[in-house]
């Protein structure tokens, strides 16, 4: 069974005034005990509003969910003390201190004075604020706030924790802090549900990724499945000149596989490819041939960027804040993997 279950999960908004809106519509999920799952999607795509449904902020109009065999619409007082939530924004009192803040969340988790000072200590240190613990919260830097939220998420150890867009603002060196974190919350056993903006997010995290557009999934698989699902490599060539350019998308055009054959962004070139090497070889002898300059030439695998623009005709939005609706054991070589060697590798 898996740890996470939804079927045919539907939300519908009417606002005042305006067209209904179809925040999820026959959304399926399934998430395996100890693994990471992303949501990836466009903004309205309905990630916020299957995370409102799955952590019982919200009853969808139609559909089920379950979390470990627990119904997540009938039963969601039983549900409550399972899950850890981290919002979009960071939800803390600033005018208590870091330390405050979790000693406050372990009262009302009802643990006890003693439990909840010993807990916030323990998450002040893991998450690198004992230097900023005594300090109000309104003091605190974008990063250090959503290291708090999070840890205010973690305070009775959730066997399942939803994050929805946990790094969103943060600088480059917190956000790999971030993904430390959650790698390690996963190696110990932990289910997290993560809804992201960045897609090089979900492609260091997720074990799967389950992309989203209007409200349910229209694809589904580890981030190597969803790059192989819109072909192999990529060849890309960059003119010095555009008058260069029709003749260089007839050559590409003879070594494409896929529609369209040739992406054309101006002076740069671009072709899906079987056999990416040996193609990219008869390219260049050909453009030679046909005189034509390039400044650059090379081949790359697809990208999760590529997968989206594919499957939902669109970028993902690098501003995206959300859907505004107010409307099986963990994968060892992943875990082996931390963030910053990955973003190693990207460099």
């Amino acid at each position: 069974m898996p740890y996470i279950e939804a079927c045919g999960l539907k939300k519908t908004y009417r606002p005042r005034g305006a067209e209904p809106v179809h925040a999820l519509d026959g959304l399926d999920l399934q998430v395996p005990q100890g693994t990471v799952q992303a949501l990836l999607g466009p903004n309205g795509a309905g990630k916020t509003t299957a995370v409102k449904v799955l952590t019982t902020l919200i009853e969808p109009d139609e559909g089920t969910a379950t979390i470990d065999g627990v119904d997540v619409l009938t039963r969601p007082e039983r549900i409550r003390p399972m899950i850890g939530v981290s919002g979009q924004y960071a939800a803390v009192d600033e005018n208590l201190t870091g330390f405050e803040n979790l000693d406050m969340v372990g009262r009302l988790y009802h643990l006890g004075a003693r439990r909840s000072r010993a807990r916030a200590r323990e998450l002040i240190d893991l998450f690198d604020l004992t230097e900023a613990q005594n300090r109000p919260v309104k003091g605190f830097s974008g990063g250090m706030r959503r290291r708090i939220d999070l840890a205010g998420a973690l305070v009775t150890r959730p066997r399942m924790l939803f994050l929805d867009e946990p790094t969103t603002g943060l600088d480059p060196r917190s956000r790999l802090g971030m993904w430390d974190i959650i790698n390690s919350l996963v190696g110990e056993g932990t289910t997290v549900l993560l809804t992201t903006q960045y897609l090089e997010e979900a492609d260091q995290l997720a074990d799967s990724i389950s992309v989203i557009d209007d409200g349910k999934v229209i694809a589904e698989g580890t981030s190597d499945e969803l790059k192989a699902s819109i072909g192999g490599q990529k060849i890309e060539l960059t003119l010095v000149s555009t008058d260069d350019t029709a003749t260089a998308i007839d050559i590409l055009s003879r070594y494409g596989t896929g529609e369209p054959k040739v992406e054309n962004e101006g002076r740069a070139l671009s072709v899906n490819a079987d056999d990416a090497p040996a193609a990219l070889q008869h390219v260049l002898a050909e453009c030679s041939a046909a005189g034509i300059r390039l400044f650059d030439a090379g081949m790359r695998r697809p990208t999760l960027d590529d997968v989206f623009l594919r499957l939902t005709g669109h970028m993902a939005s690098a501003d995206e804040e959300g859907d505004g609706d107010d409307q099986a054991p963990t994968s060892k070589s992943k875990r082996k993997k931390t963030a910053r060697e990955s973003e190693a590798r990207q460099r």
